[in-house]
C-alpha cells in the first residue's frame, strides 16, 4: 500500500523541533507543532489580564518558537509564506489531534523518562499504523520503545536530523529490531526523495555514525592542539576550506554548535563503555575543555567560547581567540604555513592531501597526525557502526559539511600511506583495511557502467552503491561519456538522445571558452541529439561573467572587442532560447548574473531548492548585459493584466535589478519572475537534479518540440522613463543612493522602457538587447564602475562609491 504524508505532528518546538517543522512545511506538508504548557504567566501576560487557562498562554512556548523560526537568519523556510503551513498547540490540549496525522516526530528534551511519558500520551490517541519517530541523538533507540505496543514498535525508528535542518542534508535512520522492513524502506526513500536528504541507515550505537566520527575527530584535535603548539585560529585555518571543510573549521564550529553539545556527545560515548582503550581516552575531556565548561564559555550562546567578540578603544568589533595554555583571550595573530602555499594552484581539496601530508612544517605535522588517527578510527568502526564504508562517507559529507569522506580521503593519499600515517599517530588500522594493500586496491572504483562501487568488508568484493539509478553523477560518467571538452567546459552524453553541457571554469565563471562550448553543445544537439541539459555539480552553478576579462578590456579601452564579447554572450543566450531542440537548465547554489541569464533563457528550469539566483550586475557598476534586463522586461510586460498600473509592475522588476536582489531559495525566485510558474519546477534533493532535468528534456522532445517563435515586447517609452527619473532623484536626495548608483539606475530604466520612445510601442527582443549592450559598454567606460569591478575581484564584495 502506498503511504502518503500530508500532515506531520512535531512534538517539541525548540531549535530542532521548529527546524524539522519548517522543513516539512518547505515541501508542502501541513504541520502541527506542540510544546508544553507554561508553568507561570509572564509579566506581559499578567498586564493583559490573561490567566493560565487562556489559549494564548497555554500555546505560548510553541507560538514564540514559531515567531523565532519566521525571523531566523539564515532562513529555515524557503519562503516566509510557508509559515502558514505550521499550526501550534500544546501537549495537554492538542495531543488528541495526532489521530489525524500521518507521522509523529518527537523532539523533546534528551531525557529517557520524559520521552517515555510523551510516548504514553501518544499511545492514547495514535491511530494504528501511524509513523512515530524520535530525533534523539544521545539515547539508544531500542530503549525508547520499552513498554510500547507491538504496532507502535513496528512503525517506530530514530530519524536523526542535523541542525540547521534546511541546510545540512544528513538524515540518519536508526531502526530497532522491531521496526518493519517496509517502514525502514519508507523512511529511507521519503527522506531522500521528498525531504531532499542524504538518508543513511545507521545502527543503534552511541552517537550513530556522523557524530561518532565527527566528535572523535574534534576531540582528537583537542587532545593534540597543545602538543602541536598551534593556536586556535591556526588550527581553524588548517582545518577549513583548504581541506574541503566548512569555513567554521574546528573551533568556530564548536562555538556555533555549542561546546556543551559537543561535550554531551563525547561524554555519552565515553560513558557507554563501547570504545576500547586505544580510543576511549580520546573521549575524555582535556583540562582546558573542563575549565571552559566550568566558566560557561560555551560559544555563540554565551559571552564567548574559543573566540570572543569585543569592542576596541575606538568602538570597532574585534574577535579575540582563547589561548588554551593561559585560558586568556588574546588578539589573533596572522598564521602562515609554507605547506599551504604549495597547494594554492590545486583547485580541488581532494587533490591537496598528498601535498599536505608531506609538509615539513607544523601544518604537515598536524595533517599527518589528524589523518592517521582518522583512518585508524573509521576502519575500526566497520562493521560496528556501519557495515558499508560509503555510509560513513555519506554521513560525514552530509552531516558535517565535508567535501570528501574519510575513505575517499584515504584513497586520495593511498591505502598504504594511510596505514603508515596511522602508525605514526600511534594507531593500527583494522585487519580488513591492511589486506587491501595486498591487492593494491582502492576503497572505491567506478565501473564500466558509470556506477560507483565500494569495497565491501563482508564479501571481500566491490559492490555497487545502491540508489544510483536515481542519480546522474558527472564524475562517474566523465571518463566514458565525454564527447568534447575545452579549458572551461565539457559535453557529456547522458544517453537516450540527451547531452549535457557542463561549465567547468574557475568558480564556473562565464568567459569565451564557456560560451564557445555552449554554442558547440547546441550545434551538436541540433544535429545529432534530441535535447540539451545545461548542468554541473560544482559548489555553485555559476557566479556570472568573467569580470577580470571585462576589466582588462575596459582598462585597455578595447571597446570593439568588448562590444563583440557582449554581443556574443547575447547571441548565445538567444540560441539557448531559440534553438531547435529543448534546453533545460539545472541551477543550484550561487546562480548570479550571467548564470541567472542562462537560466532565464532556457525552455525549462529544474532548479535545486537551494538556489540563490539573481541579476547582481548593479553591484559592479553595470546592468545585466546578457539579456537579463531584456528578459525581465519582457516577462513583466507579458504578465500585465487589463487593470494593472503598468509603471508599478515594471518598477518592481526594475528594483529587483537595481537592488541586486538575490532569491534565497528557488521558491523565492518564482516571486521575482526569474522562475516561472507552470513551466519551471524545483527539486529538493540536488543529487537528483540532472536526472530530473534529463527526464524533462526527453518528455519535451517526445511531445514534439518545435522551435519557439521570436517575441515582440511592448515597452512604455518616455512617460515611464520620467517616472523612474523622479524616483531616482528622490532616492539621491534622501541619501539612499550615490551619484553613481543613480547613473546606473537611470540607464537601466532607459533600457527597460525601450529608450525615449514617444509612446508605448511594440519592439523586438533584439531592439532591447541592442539598448542593453550599448548601455553596458557606456558604463564600462565609467571610472567608478571600474573601481567597483576591481574591488569585487580583490575583496569579493560590492563597493558602493
Amino acid at each position: 500500500m502506498k503511504r502518503r504524508i500530508n500532515h506531520v505532528t512535531v512534538l517539541g518546538s525548540g531549535i530542532m523541533g521548529s527546524g524539522i517543522a519548517a522543513h516539512f512545511a518547505n515541501i508542502g506538508v501541513e504541520v502541527l507543532m506542540l510544546d508544553i504548557v507554561p508553568s507561570e504567566l509572564t509579566e506581559a501576560e499578567q498586564k493583559k489580564g490573561l490567566t493560565k487557562e487562556d489559549k494564548a498562554v497555554r500555546n505560548r512556548i510553541a507560538t514564540e518558537n514559531l515567531e523565532k523560526l519566521k525571523k531566523s537568519n539564515p532562513a529555515l523556510l524557503y519562503s516566509p509564506k510557508f509559515a502558514e503551513r505550521i499550526k501550534v498547540g500544546n501537549f495537554d490540549d492538542d495531543m488528541q489531534k495526532i489521530k489525524n496525522t500521518d507521522w509523529i516526530i518527537e523532539v523533546v528534551v534528551e531525557r529517557l523518562d520524559i520521552k517515555k511519558s510523551v510516548y504514553e500520551k501518544i499511545e492514547q490517541y495514535r491511530k494504528p499504523g501511524t509513523l512515530v519517530s524520535s530525533n534523539t541523538s544521545g539515547i539508544p533507540i531500542h530503549m525508547l520503545t520499552e513498554g510500547r505496543s507491538e504496532d507502535f514498535k513496528q512503525y517506530f525508528a530514530g530519524t536523526h536530523f542535523f541542525n540547521p535542518v534546511r541546510y545540512l542534508p544528513l538524515l540518519e535512520i536508526i531502526p530497532t529490531k522491531d521496526t518493519a522492513p517496509e517502514i525502514i524502506d519508507f523512511y529511507m526513500n521519503y527522506g531522500a526523495k521528498f525531504l531532499g536528504k542524504t538518508t543513511v541507515l545507521a545502527k543503534d550505537t552511541p552517537a550513530f555514525i556522523a557524530n561518532r566520527i565527527g566528535i572523535f575527530g574534534i576531540m582528537n584535535l583537542f587532545h593534540n592542539v597543545k602538543k602541536l603548539g598551534l593556536s586556535v585560529s591556526a588550527i581553524d585555518k588548517l582545518t577549513g576550506p583548504v581541506i574541503g571543510r566548512p569555513k567554521s573549521a574546528t573551533f568556530r564550529t564548536a562555538d556555533v554548535v555549542g561546546l556543551d553539545t559537543l561535550v554531551h556527545v563525547a561524554e555519552g560515548v565515553h560513558r557507554s563503555g563501547i570504545e576500547i582503550d586505544k580510543y576511549k581516552n580520546q573521549f575524555v575531556l582535556p583540562d582546558f575543555i573542563e575549565a571552559m565548561m566550568k566558566n560557561q564559555w560555551l560559544g555563540s550562546k554565551t559571552d564567548g567560547g574559543f573566540y570572543k567578540k569585543v569592542k576596541d578603544a575606538e568602538g570597532k568589533s574585534l574577535i579575540l581567540e582563547l589561548n588554551l595554555g593561559t585560558l586568556e583571550y588574546e588578539e589573533q595573530v596572522k598564521n602562515s604555513f609554507p605547506t599551504l602555499e604549495l597547494t594554492k594552484t590545486i583547485e580541488k581539496p581532494i587533490d591537496r592531501f598528498k601535498v599536505l601530508i608531506n609538509g615539513k612544517d607544523k601544518a604537515g605535522e598536524l595533517y599527518r597526525s589528524m589523518l592517521g588517527a582518522l583512518f585508524a578510527y573509521v576502519s575500526d568502526k566497520v562493521p560496528e557502526i556501519s557495515d558499508e564504508i560509503y555510509k560513513i562517507d555519506d554521513a560525514m559529507r552530509a552531516g558535517f559539511g565535508w567535501e570528501n569522506g574519510p575513505f575517499e580521503i584515504w584513497d586520495a593519499v593511498g591505502i598504504a600511506k594511510g596505514i603508515e600515517l596511522a602508525k605514526e599517530a600511534g594507531y593500527e588500522v583494522s585487519d580488513w583495511a591492511k589486506k587491501m594493500t595486498e591487492k593494491g586496491e582502492t576503497f572505491y572504483k567506478v565501473n564500466d557502467a558509470g556506477q560507483k562501487t565500494f569495497f565491501d568488508e563482508k564479501s571481500n568484493e566491490y559492490q555497487s552503491i545502491p540508489g544510483q539509478e536515481a542519480f546522474i553523477i558527472l564524475d562517474n560518467i566523465r571518463k566514458n561519456k565525454t564527447l568534447w571538452s575545452n579549458s572551461g567546459s565539457a559535453i557529456q552524453d547522458l544517453e537516450d538522445g540527451i547531452i549535457n553541457f557542463e561549465i567547468r571554469s574557475k568558480m564556473n565563471s562565464l568567459g569565451g571558452e564557456v560560451l564557445d562550448g555552449l554554442n558547440r553543445a547546441i550545434d551538436l544537439a541540433e544535429k545529432e541529439y534530441d535535447g540539451l541539459v545545461i548542468a554541473n555539480q560544482g559548489a555553485n552553478f555559476s557566479v556570472g561573467a568573467n569580470l577580470a576579462m571585462i576589466l582588462m578590456m575596459a582598462i585597455d579601452q578595447d571597446w570593439d572587442d568588448l562590444n563583440m564579447a557582449i554581443a556574443y554572450f547575447q547571441k548565445t543566450m538567444m540560441r539557448v532560447r531559440y534553438s531547435s531542440i529543448p534546453t533545460v537548465v539545472a541551477p543550484h547554489g550561487l546562480t548570479l548574473g550571467g548564470g541567472c541569464e542562462i537560466t532565464m533563457h532556457a525552455d525549462r528550469v529544474v532548479a535545486a531548492a537551494e538556489t540563490y539566483i539573481g541579476l547582481v550586475e548593479f553591484g559592479v557598476g553595470v546592468i545585466p548585459g546578457g539579456g537579463g534586463s531584456k528578459e525581465l522586461t519582457l516577462r513583466t510586460m507579458k504578465k500585465l493584466h487589463k487593470d494593472d498600473v503598468k509603471n508599478n509592475r515594471l518598477r518592481d522588476a526594475f528594483m529587483n535589478i537595481a537592488m541586486g536582489k538575490v532569491a534565497t531559495s528557488a521558491y523565492e525566485a518564482f516571486d521575482m519572475d526569474i522562475l516561472q510558474h507552470g513551466k519551471d519546477f524545483v527539486v529538493v534533493n540536488k543529487n537528483r537534479q540532472i536526472a530530473e532535468a534529463k527526464k524533462v528534456a526527453l518528455l519535451m522532445a517526445e511531445q514534439g518540440y518545435t522551435k519557439p517563435i521570436e517575441q515582440q515586447v511592448r515597452v512604455l517609452g518616455k512617460e515611464a522613463l520620467g517616472m523612474f527619473y523622479v524616483g531616482t532623484d528622490q532616492m539621491l536626495a534622501g541619501n539612499f543612493i550615490s551619484e553613481h548608483d543613480k547613473k546606473i539606475a537611470d540607464k537601466l530604466a532607459y533600457v527597460m522602457v525601450g529608450g525615449k520612445l514617444s509612446e508605448p510601442t511594440m519592439v523586438s527582443e533584439q531592439y532591447l538587447l541592442n539598448l542593453e549592450r550599448e548601455t553596458f559598454l557606456q558604463l564600462c567606460g565609467e571610472r567608478k564602475t571600474l573601481e567597483r569591478i576591481q574591488y569585487m575581484l580583490q575583496k569579493g564584495k560590492a563597493l558602493r562609491n
